[in-house]
């Protein structure tokens, strides 16, 4: 007989042992798993393996149950403008150049600073959370500014490196914009929740030579392209109109669509565009909702997954949605891809899942650290209640969270192994600070 001291001494320890009812990896694709634990240790997932082979195998300082669970990937936000918090409903029911020039930009040049973009990047952030989103894409000014709220609050986040033509309070012109881009980077370049990328605004704010430039720097630092690209027709009209191109095939004979680019938006895209993207390899992050409520139009994300083209979803700010909600996202994206094909198959929901937790990974760079549960990535998840009455019978768990669940069913979040929400509450911050955050910008903005 072997004594218990020498089995208690073979088990391998771990910090955390997960016990969902159900577990959606994303890694493989299209399955759910029943009766499966997930292992951590410090910051990375262990393993994923059945429940009962996880209790023989290793001695958890902690196991937490999930009854009525699933537990998923955390949602990646492949596109936002996390500061514009504080400028959510301001400028509602406006087309996009109106909505910009008439309200945003000028809100901006009054409101923009340090502070702003800290305080709006934390409540985003808490936000987000909230949500089950682990990981976001930024573009904004004062991207240090929002490093900051990152580090508090502990989501991880891609921070964009913005680059427009126009002066700012952030900086005078391109190559300002560029030479702060690159003093972050180098300042930050060691925080393990922050990553980076080149965030040109637009084609009709960014000039060809600092194009050139963004593909030369992308490319010697191994970092993603990201900006908005056929938002509108306008915006097609007015490229053909100055560059005698459209602004897709402009980007393409300017270096920048490859697979180091997000495509955000990606609205009016014809066939040959299409398949140029395809191509390339370059993705796309797909904001359904913003795009609707803009009146900027649908995006071809059915004729996107016919062709192979990798898209992951995004809110964008919200200022232009005006909820920072995957929940959202996901539905819709499904929806409107089905609905205006008229194909019921396109855009699955296990499909959809994918697109907001592991493509928006790999648009970032971060595709081997997150965006599915595998053993030896990062162990950023959520759980999402599945068990009320009101959203019974659950039949297909991955059908449930596309169409069924709202953030409102989020239970519980980890960012690299550190609970961040717990029974629907943020650990990190206390919603008393941030109702009063709200409450001062508002002054600060409508005085």
């Amino acid at each position: 007989m072997i004594p218990n001291s020498i089995l208690v001494d073979a088990l391998i320890p771990v910090d955390l042992l997960l016990e969902p009812e159900w577990l959606i990896p994303i890694e493989p694709a299209g399955i759910t798993l029943t009766e499966h634990a997930v292992a951590i240790r410090g910051d990375r997932i262990v393993a994923v393996l059945p429940t009962a082979e996880a209790r023989q195998r290793f001695a958890p300082v902690r196991v937490q149950a999930l009854p009525g669970q699933v537990l998923l990937p955390g949602f990646v936000n492949l596109h936002t403008h996390a500061a514009m918090n504080l400028l959510r409903g301001y400028a509602d029911d406006l087309p996009l150049m109106r909505w910009l020039q008439e309200r945003i930009w000028p809100a901006e040049r009054r409101h923009a600073s340090t502070d702003f973009v800290e305080a709006g990047t934390l409540l985003a952030c808490a936000e987000m959370l909230r949500g089950g989103i682990t990981c976001f894409n930024d573009m904004y000014f004062f991207p240090d500014a929002a490093a900051r709220a990152v580090q508090r609050i502990g989501i991880r986040a891609a921070l964009g490196l913005i680059v427009i033509e126009f002066p700012s309070a952030y900086a005078h012109d391109a190559a300002d914009y560029l030479a702060k881009g690159m003093a972050i980077r180098q300042s930050l370049i060691d925080d393990p929740l922050i990553s980076f990328c080149w965030a040109p605004h637009a084609p009709y704010t960014v000039s060809n030579q600092s194009f050139e430039r963004i593909v030369l720097l992308a490319s010697q630092m191994e970092l993603p392209i990201h900006l908005h690209v056929h938002e509108t027709q306008a915006e097609i009209d007015e490229s053909i109109a100055m560059h005698g191109v459209r602004p897709l095939q402009r980007l393409h004979q300017l270096g920048v669509v490859g697979p180091h680019l997000i495509a955000v938006h990606s609205v009016h895209l014809n066939s040959t565009e299409l398949d140029l993207l395809a191509r390339e390899g370059a993705y796309v992050a797909h904001c359904p909702t913003s795009n609707l409520k803009l009146g900027s139009g649908i995006a071809p994300v059915a004729q996107m997954e016919a062709r192979g083209i990798p898209f992951g979803l995004g809110t964008d700010g919200a200022a232009s949605n005006n909820r920072l909600d995957m929940f959202h996202e996901i539905r819709l994206a499904a929806l409107l891809a089905k609905g205006a094909n008229g194909d019921a198959a396109v855009v699955n929901a296990h499909a959809v899942l994918q697109a907001a937790t592991l493509t928006g990974a790999k648009a970032l760079g971060l595709g081997a650290k997150i965006g599915s549960l595998v053993a030896g990535k990062c162990a950023d998840m959520c759980s999402i209640r599945l068990d009320d009455w009101i959203t019974g019978p659950c039949y297909d768990p991955a059908s449930h969270v596309a169409y069924v669940a709202g953030r409102e069913h989020v239970s519980n979040v980890w960012v690299a192994g550190k609970q961040q929400l717990q029974d629907g509450k943020l650990v990190g911050i206390p919603d008393q600070s941030l109702s009063e955050m709200v409450k001062l910008w508002h002054t600060v903005i409508t005085t």
